[in-house]
């Protein structure tokens, strides 16, 4: 979990009030005085009469970023990518093939890949959120998202873009931003204690005659070894003792000794998907040595080292391609022969490649085989101050774990068993302007059928996309995505920026 210095705080409230434009020097203001929280840092007592004055300055981190509608941005100046772009983004999606089950033939798989579009509407919760845990308090900021996404595509006999709803998707980050210690008070012992003031069981086993029983009671015997009992704190120094009956009430103050909750992550995403998942990510900032803004632009591999099956639609139990990290492909030339050739068991003997070919084969690769290859090309045209990068799981390997939820049709069929996503926010300078620009990569995880050993099969389904404010993106694109996901509403030009999207298409999705 990460801390922040008040004035900071302070610091970025004063910027946010006075900057004539909000994005000039935006992120650097927003991390300033942010490090990690450890078990030496001072703990804030917690007080009810500073209630209101907390809700009223809740720390919303980076999540403070994210607040405003952000639209798909497609990078057509960029001579790195030779193709036109339709959509900013690139998904990838692997489904059970028609008439398969876990019970009958294995491995079959349906493959579809597609650019699209999105909104993704993101809105602060006024307030901060108190989770209450007795001497531990944890006040969240909370930030509502909304998510909508058409897939672009150009029919058979007809050259026009169609837009098709594909995706929704809405949930909640929450950002850690104080802990505090809420110790017992005489007020909140008296108001929440719940047992008899003197309890004549006590008095008659114990002989203790006081109100009610706050600390432990012990047992020590006297010179000629008979028991009595005394208050823990009447013991003397080496004294021994033989029994102890623990303390039955709080003492004012209580509570303030620990221990003390300090989680290993700052941020929460919990996303209800209409097609039976809902999910729970938990991550942080990741930072550069110990700088949390880094300068200069994500970097993303090329060559051979973009072959990584963490990031690939194509995952080693579906025979990898025939490929390595040893012995990669190089996505950044064109795809290997066989990829186009009739394979048989003798230039295909492992049945490998035929698994993968068409992933390969595909018109969008190398981004059908390696999505995040969009995010690195759109970037490269770009001149990129800073970014802050977010990293979040269903599936951690230590610590606090997350989780996915499934409703029983699809944990029956298309199991979803991991998570994995991935965030920029990154300040793009053009013309002497400083622009908010977010990328993304999800990377959800299926299990379904079984490979021909029995083995269980992992099937990547990834999402990428660029996305920047709706009054950031030409002009042209503006009214593309306006058309299609304003149309029969009022746009955020003559309204808020958090006018709702056109009815959903979900029912809609191919997958």
């Amino acid at each position: 979990m990460l801390k922040r210095q008040k004035e900071s705080i302070e610091q970025e409230s004063l910027f946010l009030r006075t900057a004539a434009d909000s994005s000039q020097g935006f992120l650097e203001n927003l991390m300033k005085g942010y490090s990690k929280l450890t078990i030496d840092d001072p703990l804030i007592p917690f007080r009810e009469k500073d209630l209101n004055q907390i809700a009223d300055n809740v720390d919303y981190g980076i999540l403070k970023a994210l607040e405003g509608t952000w639209v798909s941005y497609n990078a057509d100046y960029n001579k790195n990518i030779d193709r036109t772009m339709n959509g900013s983004g690139v998904h990838t999606t692997i489904m059970p093939s028609p008439g398969t089950n876990s019970g009958t033939i294995p491995g079959k798989f349906s493959f579809e890949c597609e650019e699209y579009i999105e909104k993704l509407v993101f809105s602060l919760v006024p307030g901060g959120v108190r989770n209450r845990g007795g001497a531990n308090e944890l006040f969240c900021g909370a930030i509502k998202y909304e998510q909508s996404i058409k897939s672009v595509n150009t029919q058979k006999d007809n050259p026009d873009l169609l837009y098709t709803p594909i995706h929704e998707e809405n949930g909640m980050y929450l950002w850690l931003s104080d802990v505090y210690n809420h110790a017992a008070t005489k007020e909140s012992i008296e108001r929440d204690r719940g047992i008899h003031a003197f309890d004549e069981e006590d008095y008659k086993n114990y002989g203790y005659k006081g109100e009610y029983r706050n600390e432990p009671l012990v047992q020590v015997k006297d010179e000629n070894g008979n028991p009595q009992y005394i208050l823990m704190s009447e013991l003397k120094e080496d004294q021994e003792y033989y029994e102890i009956i623990p303390a039955k009430e709080l003492k004012p103050g209580a509570g303030n000794r620990g221990p003390y909750f300090i989680p290993d992550y700052s941020i929460s995403r919990s996303g209800v998907i209409p097609h039976g998942s809902t999910i729970t990510l938990l991550g942080d900032i990741v930072p550069s040595q110990s700088n949390y803004l880094i300068h200069g632009a994500p970097q993303f591999p090329e060559g051979d080292k973009a072959w990584n099956y963490d990031f690939l639609s194509v995952s080693p139990t579906m025979g990898g391609a025939g490929a390595s990290e040893t012995h990669p492909i190089n996505l950044d030339q064109p795809a290997p022969a066989w990829v186009h050739e009739t394979l048989n068991d003798q230039n295909d003997p492992g049945e490998n490649k035929i698994y993968t070919q068409r992933i390969l084969a595909h018109d969008l690769y190398p981004y059908s085989v390696r999505p995040d290859l969009r995010l690195r090309d759109t970037l490269s045209g770009q001149e990129v101050k800073n970014y802050v990068f977010l990293q979040m799981s269903s599936k951690n390997k230590t610590g606090a774990q997350g989780g996915i939820l499934n409703v029983p049709f699809v944990n029956r069929f298309v199991p979803t068993v991991e998570v994995n996503f991935r965030m920029w926010i990154e300040t793009v300078v053009e013309n002497g302007r400083e622009i908010l620009q977010l990328q993304y990569e999800q990377i959800i995880l299926f299990e379904f059928h079984f490979g021909d050993d029995g083995g269980t099969t992992s099937w990547p389904h990834i999402q990428v996309n660029t996305l920047r404010k709706l009054e950031d993106i030409p002009e042209e694109q503006r009214k593309i995505i306006e058309e299609q996901f304003f149309e029969g509403t009022k746009t955020p030009e003559n309204t808020s920026l958090n006018a709702p999207a056109a009815t959903s298409g979900c029912p809609y999705h191919k997958g």
